[in-house]
């Protein structure tokens, strides 16, 4: 399996705190190890225009939007629930 970081990933990750940073990294190197793990809590997210975005959580605020195919994860950029209110609108 590849794992591959989009821009929009790093970009995200920037606009994060320290401590956020480092449970983002921290779930993202987690995910790269076992990616069946069922405490990674991966969601598909069904209103999506493209069927292979999930959703990853970090905390209880933050998610990891991913792309998933059968050969690849590709790590897409980050959702902050209470923040934001919603995952980016281009999904």
């Amino acid at each position: 399996m590849d794992f591959r970081i989009a821009d929009t990933f790093t970009d995200s990750l920037a606009r994060l705190t320290g401590d956020e940073q480092k449970s983002a990294k921290t779930t993202a190197f987690d995910l790269q190890l076992n990616p069946a793990n069922p405490g990674m809590s991966f969601h598909k997210l069904d209103k999506a225009k493209d069927k292979h975005f999930w959703s990853v959580r970090v905390n209880a605020d933050i998610r990891i939007i991913v792309h998933k195919t059968a050969r690849t994860h590709r790590f897409w950029e980050f959702s902050q629930t209470r923040r934001s209110g919603m995952i980016a609108s281009w999904l």
